[in-house]
């Protein structure tokens, strides 16, 4: 059984945002008791979860996963695959084709994790 961390306070938890699902990963800031999700997971769908990295490069892109892989997608100046680790041609395919139809929500969440 995976031990709980001793650095995030069991009434932090209680503040974390109810619309990330921010798996195990999580920033103490500043020796607050608040927590920001360092991973949120923006769409799961077709077997995948679509995720950002808190702090990464600031050009617009989406993480995919899956249980036999993971790639990355740059939503900007279009939307094409920038790295891949383990997924088929078919499931980039089926990955890019939800991406093209939830680029808005995608889009949206982007910038309320990243404002301004």
């Amino acid at each position: 059984m995976r031990k709980p961390n001793p650095l995030v306070a069991a009434d932090a938890q209680k503040a974390r945002p109810a619309e990330h699902d921010v798996g195990r990963l999580f920033h103490l800031v500043k020796g607050t008791r608040i927590i920001w999700p360092m991973s949120p997971t923006v769409l799961r769908e077709g077997g995948f979860r679509f995720y950002f990295f808190s702090r990464e490069e600031s050009r617009m892109h989406v993480h995919v996963h899956s249980q036999n892989g993971e790639a990355k997608f740059w939503l900007e100046p279009e939307i094409e695959l920038a790295q891949n680790v383990g997924l088929s041609q078919r499931e980039i395919n089926a990955a890019l084709q939800l991406i093209q139809e939830h680029q808005n929500d995608i889009r949206s969440a982007w910038n309320k994790h990243f404002p301004g």
